[in-house]
């Protein structure tokens, strides 16, 4: 339930936000059509803006070769959000920008009045003629110029794209040459480092007496010497491993093992010559043995023979078992003698090492540091010479600028677009400061919040006397519903004396009165209609009676109240003019006869319906309608402030009368949505129930 309440009073609030547009939206459009022209005619007055944009690649500072690096570098470096920000500052830098000013000659082409325009002016011109953007996810940087000449734009944006490239080159050139002046120092003070390095080593090797080998004297002797032995100890290391190893495999064989492996043990010839007259011999054996037995007298002598080379191998693999046996043993001792004077020599070249070495140990260090320093340091240099004779282009212009014909300011369709928005802004603002400032009663529950009074009826614009419109006009529904509401009034009743008021003049409360006058008598009533407007009446006039003899000539007993009553045109509708007011009003208003006159005519007629004057400024009313069963306030859809109407509305209460509602009148309902959709509800259903034709019974 409270969400609905809620969204109610939100639709409720956008629709009185709503209703003061549709209220003033004369001043919306006038503002809006007001902004609208002048925007245009802006617009077409401006000059015409003519752009032109050059793209270019940028990439950090490399040679497009590098000989020095092993791995190739793609000619795009990586996305690098920082380097590209940097370099649109640079690029709208005054070095910049004055160097395009310069080439162009522009302090000459923009001159005013013949004079030389200043470069600071110039400058200043420049920077608003150009943006610089990048194009997104990309190392592209798009520089446009906006000027007033298309051919002037494209030689701008072109030449500051030169200028740009132009000064990276040559930036880069320049850091270059520095660094090689900076090493070319470096390594003119290493230099005399390590030569007075190099000094210091030769009167410490002098001092010592020691004896180096090598031009750079980086060999002594003595270590030369136990590097020599050293390394003849490892030869007879490896020389007794070989033949003990051989002689272990040699002592391990018996006679006839040895014999088969003879041919993979020794090369020697003697052996191998027996090993082959055995297998030639073993073969001839076969060969007889199989022909003529094991007796014959060529097999016993090929016997013989064999077993002559068997003993004879024999005898000489027991004498190279015997040799090496010898060969291993010299080996051994040729080891261990190595082996003692190694030890020996090594200690003594650690104790002298330890003493007498030692600075020179470390003069040599010194020297090998500086070398080191110098050697890079000259690498260094040539380096970054060759590097410099190497082609670089930081910057490669993609896309040249050409000239634009077609304007890109002003933009008449962006412009009127933004005039009508801007317009509209300023329309609806306005309008809404005009309602913020409008202090008038405006709906039917502004009269309730404000003067705590019921709303009987809701009378729209431009309403005329019933008796002009007709008995059948859409406006008579209006008082109708204004009659009926006056019955179901707390305590009320529509039979009585009502008197119908005011707070300022021309609100229309005579109207009112008079058209509720006519539809009560429409209804059957007797009614009687008093104008009691003596200062400006106009009852008169819309019945079209004379205005000799009326209420005042009453009130004055010139004549009885009966004479002074006329018959109208409308059935049942009687008239009781003002009558012409006296020269002097004084004892007139006699709130005394007021009070018999109307207690007289209640008794004559069912509906007495009294108009009065207004009540600020003029005490008639109060006097009347303190007199009536009740008053009907009359209150104009946006006239006066609503100050006025509560003054008017205390000053009658502070007498007593009895105030039974409001009427709110010259409502315009075609601008207001909120009286639209009331009127045309009850407006459509008038029309529709006349144009409906009961049908005859016999039909």
């Amino acid at each position: 339930m409270s969400n609905e309440s809620e969204q109610q009073s939100s639709t409720l609030h956008f629709l009185d936000y709503w209703r003061v547009i549709r209220s003033r939206k004369e001043i919306v459009l006038a503002v809006t059509i007001l902004v609208v022209l002048t925007g245009t005619v802006y617009t077409l007055m401006l000059p015409n803006i003519y752009a032109s944009s050059v793209r270019i690649s940028v990439s950090e500072d490399a040679p497009e070769i590098n000989p020095f690096s092993m791995q190739q570098q793609s000619y795009y470096t990586s996305y690098n959000p920082y380097f590209l920000r940097t370099q649109f500052e640079i690029m709208q830098s005054k070095p910049i920008l004055y160097e395009v000013i310069n080439r162009l000659n522009l302090q000459e082409e923009w001159e005013n009045t013949g004079e030389k325009l200043p470069r600071e002016v110039a400058h200043k011109i420049l920077v608003n003629s150009i943006d610089v953007f990048q194009q997104r996810d990309t190392s592209l940087i798009v520089v446009s110029v906006k000027r007033d000449s298309p051919e002037e734009a494209a030689a701008i944006a072109n030449e500051l794209a030169e200028v740009y490239r132009d000064s990276r080159i040559d930036l880069a050139i320049k850091s270059a040459r520095g660094a090689i002046d900076k090493i070319d120092e470096a390594m003119k003070e290493q230099r005399v480092r390590m030569e007075a390095a190099e000094e210091k080593l030769q009167n410490i090797r002098s001092d010592l007496d020691i004896a180096v080998i090598g031009s750079q004297g980086q060999v002594e002797v003595s270590e030369m010497r136990l590097q020599q032995l050293e390394g003849d100890r490892l030869v007879a290391q490896k020389e007794m491993v070989e033949k003990e190893g051989l002689l272990k495999i040699l002592e391990d064989l018996d006679d006839k093992d040895l014999i088969e492996r003879a041919s993979y043990i020794t090369f020697d010839q003697i052996v191998m010559n027996n090993i082959q007259q055995l297998q030639d011999i073993e073969i001839q054996l076969s060969s007889l043995d199989a022909d003529y037995g094991p007796n014959h007298p060529e097999v016993r002598r090929y016997l013989l023979q064999k077993q002559a080379s068997e003993d004879t191998l024999k005898a000489r693999l027991q004498a190279l078992r015997n040799g090496l046996k010898t060969e291993y043993q010299i080996a051994k001792n040729n080891f261990e003698s190595l082996d003692s004077v190694l030890a020996t020599v090594r200690s003594e070249t650690i104790v002298s090492q330890g003493t007498k070495y030692r600075p020179f140990r470390n003069a040599q260090n010194d020297l090998e540091t500086e070398r080191f320093i110098y050697t890079q340091l000259k690498a260094k240099h040539r380096q970054e010479i060759i590097t410099l004779q190497v082609p670089r282009n930081p910057v490669e212009i993609i896309d040249v600028a050409e000239p634009n014909l077609r304007p890109v300011s002003p933009n008449l369709f962006m412009n009127v677009l933004l005039s009508i928005f801007v317009g509209l802004g300023a329309g609806v603002g306005l309008a809404y400061f005009i309602e913020y400032l409008d202090t008038s009663i405006k709906t039917a529950d502004d009269v309730e919040r404000i003067l705590g009074l019921p709303v009987l009826g809701l009378i729209p614009q431009k309403v005329r006397p019933l008796i002009e419109e007709g008995p059948d006009s859409e406006h008579a529904e209006a008082y109708r519903v204004l009659r009926t509401n006056l019955a179901f009034t707390e305590g009320g009743s529509h039979r009585g004396a009502f008197s119908v008021l005011s707070g300022g003049a021309g609100e229309g409360k005579s109207t009112t009165c008079f058209n509720l006058a006519f539809v009560s008598a429409q209804q059957g009533e007797k009614v009687l209609l008093v104008d009691a407007d003596l200062r400006r009446p106009v009852q008169h006039t819309i019945l079209g009676v004379s205005n000799r003899f009326g209420l005042t000539n009453v009130l004055l007993r010139d004549v009885p109240v009966e004479e002074a009553i006329k018959a109208t045109s409308v059935p049942n509708l009687h008239f009781l003019p003002s009558g012409r007011l006296p020269r002097t009003s004084l004892g007139v208003l006699d709130p005394k006869r007021i009070g018999e006159l109307i207690a007289s005519l209640k008794t004559k007629y069912d509906v007495v319906l009294i108009d009065t004057p207004p009540l600020v400024g003029i005490s008639d009313s109060s006097i009347i309608a303190k007199e009536t069963d009740g008053a009907i306030i009359v209150v104009q859809y946006r006239k006066y402030p609503r100050d006025m109407l509560i003054k008017a509305k205390g000053m009658i209460e502070a007498l007593g009368v009895n105030v039974i509602g409001a009427v709110l009148n010259n409502i315009n309902v075609m601008r207001d949505d909120y009286y639209y959709y009331y009127h045309s509800y009850y407006s459509d259903y008038y029309h529709s129930s006349q144009s409906e034709v009961p049908m005859d019974d016999n039909v």
